[in-house]
């Protein structure tokens, strides 16, 4: 195979063609033919649009044989960063699985609605959001379990329902953005081969600031409206521990493998002992967790497979002279991949994928710009977090607008906390001294 790759743009070519298969359907069956579930981008699977996209890839080049083309693919997929996530992937789906037929999300945030003032009930949940998205990695579960419980703040407080749901994804999004277990942080650190503490340290310094000023901003807002009552909720403390045993021992740098495994079990003694969990049902729901992530660690592979591909026939090196074009020095070669991932995530429409298609480039330019790796893994996750919660046929947004009863474009003047990232993440960059 050759070394020296000249930069083609044509090898782009299943990039395009995913693009144009998967966003295209999402724009047909989302406004044309919009479907009953208001879930048009949901139709065509993520799965078969790149199935397709590597078959335009295997068409390519001639030059290559076919068994050579397997042979590119074979060592992408065979990377040992891609084996270390496809690894994580399953141990955080049982994680997840168990943790929330545990109980332990409910329980978690019942505790914490408990001690909130009245007067703080929003901001609080705010909080709230942040702190559990980063116990289990998820937004979109968080923005399950709280967002009917801000339904029911704005109801009793007279507040603006859209505004009451935005601050829930916005805590959401701050709190994947940032958790050691997100697939977002497993994908960004392990596609630029770093360790998760150093992504964090330079994610938390620009995300902090955004939620603080994010914090500010809703609390002022919510002073000039009446005090609202929450009532009480019945929660198990025994249930929420594993959750703030797993955020701390990850926040000291624990290995993710022994954290998620401790944290599995954890809530299996935790669960059978409470009696929300049986043998059976610890089981059965650490499978389910784990089938959840299939279509993620397929499509890790799928886009393992196109990346080599397109890397072999040149496309890198062409996005790499584009760039090289476009954007100069050290914080031009940080815009570029911010510009990338957005793209990715507008795209797709999934901050996972996104990063993981996104990846290999990243790496690429990286190099060329002298780009600390962890910078580059936190640039990757910041900007895949902005437009992952601020794109209206995203599933954050779509589940909670579903489960508030409102369109999923009203919430969108209201996620300052998006913004302020945004905002902070190019000032860090504009501002940046290079070590």
């Amino acid at each position: 195979m050759n070394n020296n790759k000249e930069p083609n743009g044509i090898a782009l070519l299943p990039m395009i063609v995913f693009l144009v298969v998967y966003l295209g359907s999402g724009i047909y069956y989302e406004y044309i033919a919009p479907t009953e579930d208001g879930m048009g981008f949901y139709v065509m699977s993520v799965v078969v649009a790149f199935m397709i996209a590597l078959a335009v890839a295997f068409c390519q080049n001639r030059e290559l044989s076919f068994n050579e083309k397997i042979t590119a693919c074979a060592k992408g997929i065979g990377d040992d960063n891609i084996t270390i996530m496809l690894f994580i992937f399953l141990l955080a789906g049982a994680f997840s699985g168990i943790a929330s037929e545990a109980g332990g999300a409910e329980s978690t945030a019942h505790m914490l609605l408990n001690v909130i003032p009245a007067s703080f009930a929003i901001p609080g949940l705010f909080i709230i959001a942040c702190l559990i998205s980063m116990a289990m990695g998820t937004s979109c579960g968080t923005i399950s379990v709280l967002t009917p419980i801000a339904v029911n703040v704005a109801a009793a407080a007279g507040l603006n329902l859209p505004f009451c749901v935005a601050t829930i994804v916005g805590g959401a999004m701050f709190g994947d953005n940032l958790s050691f277990i997100s697939d977002t942080t497993i994908a960004a650190t392990k596609t630029q081969g770093v360790e998760m503490k150093d992504k964090f340290r330079a994610n938390f310094r620009i995300a902090l600031p955004a939620a603080i000023a994010t914090l500010i901003l809703i609390t002022v807002m919510c002073l000039q409206g009446s005090a609202s009552e929450i009532e009480h909720f019945d929660f198990n403390t025994l249930q929420a521990i594993p959750y703030f045993l797993v955020l701390i021992a990850a926040l000291c740098g624990v290995n993710v493998f022994i954290v998620l495994g401790c944290g599995t079990i954890l809530f299996a003694i935790v669960g059978l002992i409470t009696g929300s969990l049986s043998m059976s049902t610890a089981f059965s729901s650490m499978g389910a967790g784990t089938s959840g992530m299939f279509e993620t660690m397929i499509v890790t592979i799928l886009v393992a497979s196109i990346g080599a591909l397109m890397k072999e026939f040149g496309g890198f090196e062409f996005i790499l002279s584009s760039i090289r074009k476009m954007f100069k020095g050290n914080k031009g070669g940080e815009l570029g991949i911010g510009l990338l991932t957005s793209i990715m995530d507008v795209a797709t429409a999934n901050n996972t994928v996104a990063i993981v298609m996104a990846g290999p480039i990243a790496k690429e330019i990286s190099k060329e710009y002298e780009i600390d790796p962890a910078r580059t893994s936190s640039l990757m996750d910041i900007f895949s977090c902005i437009w992952q919660g601020i794109i209206p046929y995203g599933a954050q947004l779509l589940i909670a607008a579903g489960l508030a009863g409102i369109g999923s474009i009203t919430i969108i003047p209201f996620l300052y906390y998006q913004g302020f990232l945004l905002i902070a993440v190019l000032v860090s960059i504009l501002i940046r001294k290079r070590k």
